[in-house]
Protein backbone atom coordinates (compact mmCIF):
# COMPACT_ATOMS: atom_id res chain seq x y z
CA UNK A 1 0.00 0.00 0.00
CA UNK A 2 1.14 3.50 -0.79
CA UNK A 3 0.08 6.86 1.09
CA UNK A 4 1.24 9.82 1.66
CA UNK A 5 0.23 10.52 5.42
CA UNK A 6 0.73 8.18 8.58
CA UNK A 7 -1.67 7.78 11.38
CA UNK A 8 -0.29 7.13 14.72
CA UNK A 9 -2.95 6.40 16.75
CA UNK A 10 -4.38 4.67 19.63
CA UNK A 11 -7.45 2.87 19.40
CA UNK A 12 -8.93 3.76 22.74
CA UNK A 13 -8.06 7.43 23.31
CA UNK A 14 -10.46 9.72 22.55
CA UNK A 15 -8.59 12.31 21.19
CA UNK A 16 -7.31 9.87 18.75
CA UNK A 17 -11.03 8.36 17.98
CA UNK A 18 -12.09 12.32 16.75
CA UNK A 19 -9.02 12.34 14.58
CA UNK A 20 -9.68 9.21 12.81
CA UNK A 21 -13.89 9.71 12.54
CA UNK A 22 -12.53 13.15 10.59
CA UNK A 23 -10.00 11.34 8.57
CA UNK A 24 -12.39 8.10 7.57
CA UNK A 25 -15.10 10.60 6.60
CA UNK A 26 -13.27 12.80 4.75
CA UNK A 27 -11.80 9.64 2.55
CA UNK A 28 -8.00 11.07 3.79
CA UNK A 29 -6.26 7.78 3.46
CA UNK A 30 -3.18 7.14 6.23
CA UNK A 31 -1.30 4.74 6.99
CA UNK A 32 -2.33 3.77 10.33
CA UNK A 33 0.38 2.67 12.93
CA UNK A 34 -1.15 1.97 16.32
CA UNK A 35 0.52 2.72 19.32
CA UNK A 36 1.34 0.93 22.39
CA UNK A 37 1.57 4.25 24.86
CA UNK A 38 3.75 2.63 27.63
CA UNK A 39 6.66 1.82 25.02
CA UNK A 40 6.02 4.73 22.37
CA UNK A 41 7.59 4.20 18.65
CA UNK A 42 10.53 6.31 18.36
CA UNK A 43 9.49 7.32 14.81
CA UNK A 44 6.48 8.99 16.51
CA UNK A 45 8.34 10.92 19.41
CA UNK A 46 10.88 11.99 16.37
CA UNK A 47 7.72 13.52 14.61
CA UNK A 48 5.79 15.14 18.17
CA UNK A 49 8.10 14.79 21.09
CA UNK A 50 5.37 15.65 23.55
CA UNK A 51 4.41 11.80 22.78
CA UNK A 52 0.83 12.37 23.12
CA UNK A 53 -1.95 10.77 19.91
CA UNK A 54 -2.61 11.93 17.24
CA UNK A 55 -0.08 12.32 15.31
CA UNK A 56 -0.50 13.09 11.32
CA UNK A 57 2.54 12.85 9.20
CA UNK A 58 2.34 14.24 5.75
CA UNK A 59 4.18 13.68 2.66
CA UNK A 60 6.07 16.85 2.62
CA UNK A 61 6.73 15.60 6.37
CA UNK A 62 4.60 18.15 8.17
CA UNK A 63 3.14 17.39 11.69
CA UNK A 64 -0.29 17.92 13.11
CA UNK A 65 -0.27 16.69 16.35
CA UNK A 66 -3.75 18.53 17.86
CA UNK A 67 -6.43 16.16 17.46
CA UNK A 68 -9.12 19.38 16.21
CA UNK A 69 -6.11 20.42 14.41
CA UNK A 70 -6.27 17.12 12.41
CA UNK A 71 -9.89 16.86 11.95
CA UNK A 72 -10.03 20.47 10.64
CA UNK A 73 -6.98 19.27 8.19
CA UNK A 74 -8.90 16.51 6.98
CA UNK A 75 -12.62 18.13 6.28
CA UNK A 76 -10.99 21.52 4.81
CA UNK A 77 -9.65 18.92 2.12
CA UNK A 78 -13.28 17.00 2.09
CA UNK A 79 -15.83 17.56 3.85
CA UNK A 80 -19.15 15.73 2.28
CA UNK A 81 -21.22 15.99 5.32
CA UNK A 82 -20.64 19.80 6.21
CA UNK A 83 -19.22 19.10 9.26
CA UNK A 84 -17.47 22.30 9.65
CA UNK A 85 -20.90 24.07 8.97
CA UNK A 86 -21.69 22.48 12.21
CA UNK A 87 -18.73 23.48 14.87
CA UNK A 88 -19.31 24.98 18.12
CA UNK A 89 -15.40 25.63 19.29
CA UNK A 90 -16.62 27.64 22.81
CA UNK A 91 -18.53 23.79 23.83
CA UNK A 92 -15.71 21.99 21.87
CA UNK A 93 -13.32 24.13 24.49
CA UNK A 94 -15.40 23.86 27.83
CA UNK A 95 -15.34 19.41 26.59
CA UNK A 96 -11.84 19.65 26.10
CA UNK A 97 -10.61 22.23 29.45
CA UNK A 98 -13.33 21.78 32.45
CA UNK A 99 -15.12 18.76 31.28
CA UNK A 100 -12.01 16.76 30.64
CA UNK A 101 -10.53 17.40 34.07
CA UNK A 102 -13.70 16.26 35.69
CA UNK A 103 -13.72 13.01 33.83
CA UNK A 104 -9.94 12.36 34.80
CA UNK A 105 -10.00 13.47 38.19
CA UNK A 106 -13.42 11.17 38.18
CA UNK A 107 -11.66 8.50 36.44
CA UNK A 108 -8.23 8.04 38.05
CA UNK A 109 -8.23 9.47 41.40
CA UNK A 110 -5.13 7.55 42.53
CA UNK A 111 -3.33 9.89 40.35
CA UNK A 112 -4.13 13.57 42.37
CA UNK A 113 -4.20 14.06 45.99
CA UNK A 114 -7.87 15.11 45.73
CA UNK A 115 -9.10 11.07 45.86
CA UNK A 116 -12.57 11.30 46.21
CA UNK A 117 -13.69 11.29 42.57
CA UNK A 118 -17.37 12.04 43.18
CA UNK A 119 -17.63 15.64 43.20
CA UNK A 120 -15.80 15.69 39.73
CA UNK A 121 -18.39 13.12 38.59
CA UNK A 122 -21.26 15.65 39.57
CA UNK A 123 -19.41 18.49 37.73
CA UNK A 124 -18.91 15.78 34.42
CA UNK A 125 -22.71 16.13 34.87
CA UNK A 126 -23.49 19.30 34.48
CA UNK A 127 -21.80 19.49 31.33
CA UNK A 128 -23.84 16.60 30.57
CA UNK A 129 -26.94 18.34 31.36
CA UNK A 130 -25.97 21.08 29.42
CA UNK A 131 -25.75 18.83 26.01
CA UNK A 132 -28.89 16.80 26.80
CA UNK A 133 -30.66 20.63 26.70
CA UNK A 134 -28.71 20.81 23.47
CA UNK A 135 -29.53 17.89 21.87
CA UNK A 136 -33.07 18.47 22.97
CA UNK A 137 -33.61 21.08 20.01
CA UNK A 138 -32.38 19.55 16.93
CA UNK A 139 -31.08 15.62 18.21
CA UNK A 140 -27.36 16.89 17.48
CA UNK A 141 -25.21 19.41 19.27
CA UNK A 142 -25.59 21.65 16.24
CA UNK A 143 -28.60 21.01 14.91
CA UNK A 144 -30.38 17.79 13.00
CA UNK A 145 -27.12 16.00 11.34
CA UNK A 146 -23.82 15.45 12.74
CA UNK A 147 -21.38 17.78 13.04
CA UNK A 148 -17.50 18.48 14.27
CA UNK A 149 -19.27 19.26 17.58
CA UNK A 150 -20.67 15.85 17.85
CA UNK A 151 -17.60 13.73 16.71
CA UNK A 152 -15.43 15.88 18.75
CA UNK A 153 -17.46 15.05 21.69
CA UNK A 154 -19.09 12.11 21.94
CA UNK A 155 -15.93 9.99 22.67
CA UNK A 156 -15.19 12.21 25.42
CA UNK A 157 -19.17 10.98 26.85
CA UNK A 158 -18.31 7.47 25.67
CA UNK A 159 -15.43 6.93 27.96
CA UNK A 160 -17.34 9.13 31.21
CA UNK A 161 -20.26 6.80 30.83
CA UNK A 162 -18.61 3.71 30.19
CA UNK A 163 -16.66 4.55 33.63
CA UNK A 164 -19.77 3.35 35.59
CA UNK A 165 -21.95 2.33 33.14
CA UNK A 166 -25.04 1.08 35.83
CA UNK A 167 -24.97 5.29 36.99
CA UNK A 168 -25.08 6.89 33.58
CA UNK A 169 -27.67 4.82 32.31
CA UNK A 170 -29.39 5.87 35.41
CA UNK A 171 -29.56 9.33 34.85
CA UNK A 172 -32.13 11.65 33.40
CA UNK A 173 -30.71 12.07 30.38
CA UNK A 174 -32.61 11.00 27.46
CA UNK A 175 -31.51 12.59 24.73
CA UNK A 176 -27.62 12.42 25.55
CA UNK A 177 -28.41 8.44 25.80
CA UNK A 178 -30.07 8.45 22.47
CA UNK A 179 -27.15 10.42 20.58
CA UNK A 180 -24.62 9.02 22.30
CA UNK A 181 -26.09 5.25 21.78
CA UNK A 182 -26.65 6.96 18.26
CA UNK A 183 -22.81 7.54 17.47
CA UNK A 184 -21.64 4.52 18.76
CA UNK A 185 -24.08 2.02 16.60
CA UNK A 186 -23.10 3.81 13.67
CA UNK A 187 -21.15 2.34 10.78
CA UNK A 188 -18.61 5.45 10.86
CA UNK A 189 -17.72 4.77 14.59
CA UNK A 190 -17.23 0.93 13.71
CA UNK A 191 -15.16 1.57 10.92
CA UNK A 192 -12.98 3.83 13.02
CA UNK A 193 -12.53 1.30 16.14
CA UNK A 194 -10.16 -1.71 13.77
CA UNK A 195 -8.19 -3.21 15.67
CA UNK A 196 -4.46 -3.27 15.35
CA UNK A 197 -1.61 -4.52 16.43
CA UNK A 198 1.05 -2.12 17.58
CA UNK A 199 3.55 -0.68 14.90
CA UNK A 200 7.09 -1.84 15.27
CA UNK A 201 9.52 -0.35 12.55
CA UNK A 202 9.77 -2.90 9.24
CA UNK A 203 5.79 -3.59 9.57
CA UNK A 204 3.86 -3.43 6.50
CA UNK A 205 2.13 -0.76 6.07
CA UNK A 206 -1.82 -0.93 6.92
CA UNK A 207 -4.28 1.14 5.79
CA UNK A 208 -6.83 2.84 7.90
CA UNK A 209 -10.40 1.63 6.80
CA UNK A 210 -12.19 4.10 5.05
Amino acid sequence: MTTERTLYSFRRCPYAMRGRLALVVSENPCALREVKLSDKPQAMLDASPKGTVPVLVLADGTVIDESIEVMRWALSRNDPEGWLERDDPELIAENDGPFKHALDHYKYPNRYDDCDPLPHRERGLEFLQKLDGRIAQGGQLCGEKRGLSDVAIFPFIRQFANHDRDWFDGLDLPHVHKWLAGHLESPLFKTVMQREKPWKPGDAPIAMAL
